[in-house]
């Protein structure tokens, strides 16, 4: 029996950890049931090479941006930027971008106006915008709803660990929730109890590698292929089995990355 098909909805593959084994680290993720990853590039510095790795490998796609730790020491985006790298046919995503107060707060202004350039060009691209958010999470619900309110955009909240009132806000705006290794971690008793609260329509899972590898590989390098399981422990947690699990993710993934959704329907 084959597996569930499943997507990494984020994940670092451009990052030194998997130097000299991206051939065969993405060879391991199709084997687990991991059809599609999404790369992030969280520098303009490295968008050649992030997508290079996209138009080498069929499953792979590419979301681009500058990530809120990044603001303070490097150029600033511009929309128009961002617009223009979603020109390529497997560019999918605006960010990740986001506020992160908990080592960079000195930067906060910085990081919430570049956070409002990226929902400019998600807004303007209609492709969803990837959110990292910690330790930030009163400014990130009234920014996400301000801007709403001068123009419908689609988001997701990538590797959610943050309180059940910005799941709520997200959520109440019709953005996504994406479970990381963090979900299946033995402590993470309240995370998964604001994943359990949601709409099973609303669900992303991802690795967030090569960070928060779940068990029974905690504390190792994570790879795209460790998605499954994340997915397997987000089935309990949403009290489900893991194929379905599994067939409403791909789902959720394809309304919201729409683009990746065209290039495999066409492939």
């Amino acid at each position: 029996m084959t597996e569930p098909q499943i997507t990494d909805s984020h994940c670092h593959l451009d990052f030194p950890d998997f130097d000299g084994e991206r051939d065969a680290i993405i060879d391991r993720a199709v084997a687990a049931g991991v059809t599609r990853m999404v790369s992030i590039c969280t520098r303009m510095a490295n968008v050649e090479t992030v997508r290079g790795i996209a138009e080498a490998h069929e499953p792979v796609f590419w979301a681009g941006g500058l990530h809120p730790m990044s603001v303070a020491d490097h150029p600033p985006v511009s929309a128009d930027d961002l617009i223009a790298l979603a020109r390529h046919p497997k560019f999918v995503g605006i960010g990740e971008t986001g506020l992160d107060y908990h080592y960079t707060a000195d930067s906060a202004e910085a990081q919430q106006a570049s956070l409002r350039t990226h929902i400019a060009a998600a807004r303007e691209t209609g492709l969803p915008l990837i959110i990292h958010a910690r330790d930030a999470d009163a400014d990130m619900a009234r920014i996400l709803s301000e801007e709403y309110r001068n123009g419908a955009y689609s988001c997701v909240m990538h590797c959610f660990s943050s309180s059940a009132e910005l799941a709520k806000a997200a959520l109440d705006l019709g953005f996504y929730l994406s479970m990381s290794g963090i979900s299946a971690f033995p402590k993470s008793t309240e995370l998964r109890e604001i994943f359990a609260a949601a709409p099973l329509d609303r669900i992303l899972v991802e690795t967030d590698g090569p960070y928060l590898a779940p068990p029974p590989h905690r504390g190792k390098r994570n790879e795209p292929a460790y998605t499954a399981h994340t997915a397997r422990k987000g089935a309990e947690t949403m009290g489900v089995d893991f194929a379905t699990f599994a067939r409403a993710t791909q789902e959720n993934f394809d309304r919201l990355f729409w683009k990746a959704a065209e290039w495999r329907a066409a492939a």
